[in-house]
């Protein structure tokens, strides 16, 4: 299967390492793959989990907004938003959700190609740089996912499987946190006048 974290051997490409750089790399390092038992606990489980994909986007992001409130700053269409019942039945929402949900099925279906799976976090950090969404938001996004699939899991979830989850979301976010620190790196060598805009919202 191969987890060797190739993107530490990459880092040369965008010069010297950095303090941050350096942090980036310790969380990725110190986060290991799944090991083959808990990649298909993980198979498994998605199983079932797809077919509520949408349901439990909506969930996870009003879970994350509920107990990490200032995440809101990063998303523009909900900043304001007090009732956090309301954002149950939003389409953007819900749109958003499943695009992290989507996420996650790339991850799973990329388990036995870990070098695909490093890439694709990889290039997720650095789209999130520009999304102006930093990496401490990274890890509380796994947590609510887990919050929210426990209930459609019922008997079939266990303390293994949400260990395998855990380490699952650990090393993606460690992944990302390093693509985000290395895009912004590489943007800080770019002139002024040519760097693109950063989105102001991650929707």
């Amino acid at each position: 299967m191969g987890c060797a974290i190739s993107g530490l051997a990459a880092k040369a490409e965008f010069g010297e390492v950095t303090t941050e750089d350096a942090a980036a790399d310790v969380a990725a390092a110190d986060a290991s793959c799944p090991s083959e038992e808990q990649i298909q606990m993980i198979k498994d489980s998605w199983k079932v989990i797809r077919d509520d994909i949408a349901k439990v986007g909506i969930i996870m992001f009003v879970r994350l907004f509920e107990t990490h409130p200032e995440c809101k700053d990063v998303f523009f269409l909900f900043r304001d938003v007090e009732d956090l019942e309301r954002l149950r039945t939003s389409r953007e929402l819900r749109a958003h959700g499943l695009r992290v949900m989507s996420f996650i099925e790339k991850s799973v279906a990329r388990l036995d190609q870990m070098e695909r799976l490093e890439a694709l976090a990889l290039e997720l950090g650095k789209g999130h740089y520009h999304y102006n969404a930093p990496p401490k938001y990274y890890s509380y996004v796994g947590a609510e996912f887990i919050g929210a699939v426990q209930p459609i899991l019922k008997e079939r979830w266990t303390e293994e499987l949400e260990e395998a989850w855990k380490t699952l979301f650990q090393f993606v976010t460690g992944l990302m946190q390093r693509g985000y620190q290395a895009e912004s790196k590489r943007q800080l060598a770019v002139p002024p006048k040519e760097r693109p805009d950063k989105k102001n919202t991650a929707l």
